[in-house]
């Protein structure tokens, strides 16, 4: 016969534009067919204000279109938005005026992105998406079934199941923040309090330090000592308590433990996890590999870039990310 010929994925077949949306930062990414970002842009701010973000989505995308050849705009399959839900949530958590937030419970963003750009718009939570960019870009090639963290200003996760990402009956299957986990102190918390990055920027004022280089991008965090270590160790012990939880219900391979910063703390959170399980009762568990995630801090952007790609392309649209681009009137 024949002999086998290589086959390989033409990273300039398809593009596509990834916006991350925090509650500290905005990323937009324009990406490849191989998951690669060829630019990207980032945005500070106390709080989201759709005011402030709509431009910034939308004469990003301009901007970047237009230091685009012809044939490359003809290939873009359009915008995947990743996003927290219920924005409105947590505003005291994170220092935004009385009732500042309260303007997300009208706003669409996926239709007011929609009704500003011409290329389909998809919409998608933000951990989810970032769950969805590890199973494809990530240590997902590896483990057909894990639990995933994504710490951003407040801890989200994600599922999946025999290689399919598992979002639930609400879209909010792996949401993990709620989960009730005991703090240090012997009391019952939800997971967010202690395992979230805004934690980390109270512990900062607290002890009169400027908690700002946490907003920017992770390679320009530095190593804030004590404070820092101090809520390493608080958010391993939370999240050893989640993983023998979800561990519990699942016989997950792994726990998938990424973030919103750089992979010197993301590496040193893993061991302080893997430590903290160690200290832990395990009768009974089987203990799913602790690993460090692999797409990293752009996680949620990418998954983001991903939805109308994987729309697109993907043959079974149950594996991930099924959605439909509102432009379709759905």
């Amino acid at each position: 016969g024949q002999p086998s010929v290589p086959m390989f994925i033409n990273p300039e077949a398809v593009f596509s534009f990834g916006v991350k949306i925090g509650r500290r930062s905005a990323d937009l990414v324009l990406m490849d067919f191989a998951g690669t970002i060829r630019e990207q842009r980032h945005r500070t701010y106390r709080y989201p204000h759709p005011d402030h973000l709509l431009p910034f989505i939308c004469d990003g995308i301009a901007a970047m279109e237009a230091e685009m050849d012809e044939t490359m705009r003809a290939r873009i399959a359009g915008i995947g938005i990743a996003a927290p839900f219920e924005l409105w949530n947590w505003a005291e958590e994170v220092g935004a005026p009385e009732g500042a937030m309260d303007i997300w419970r009208k706003v669409d963003l996926q239709v007011e992105v929609q009704t500003r750009m011409a290329h389909p718009v998809y919409l998608r939570n933000d951990a989810t998406s970032a769950c969805g960019a590890e199973l494809v870009f990530g240590a997902g090639q590896r483990y057909p079934d894990f639990v995933y963290f994504y710490i951003g200003s407040f801890i989200g996760g994600g599922i999946v199941v025999n290689s399919s990402l598992f979002v639930g009956r609400t879209g909010t299957a792996g949401a993990i923040g709620p989960l009730p986990v005991r703090d240090k102190h012997g009391q019952t918390r939800q997971l967010l309090d202690i395992a979230s990055i805004f934690v980390l920027e109270n512990l900062l004022r607290d002890r009169g330090l400027d908690p700002q280089p946490l907003w920017y991008a992770a390679e320009e965090w530095i190593d804030f000592g004590e404070p820092l270590e101090i809520w390493i160790q608080d958010t391993a012990a939370a999240l050893a308590q989640a993983v023998i939880a979800a561990a519990s219900i699942i016989d997950f391979a792994a726990a998938i433990i990424d973030g919103g910063f750089p992979a010197w703390v993301r590496h040193r959170l893993v061991n302080a996890t893997i430590e903290a399980m160690n200290r832990l009762d395990l009768q009974g568990v089987v203990i799913p590999d602790i690993v460090e995630g692999e797409v990293g801090d752009q996680a949620r952007a990418i998954g983001g870039a991903s939805l109308p790609i994987f729309d697109r392309y993907l043959i079974d649209q149950t594996v991930l990310f099924k959605d439909t681009p509102h432009a379709e009137g759905h």
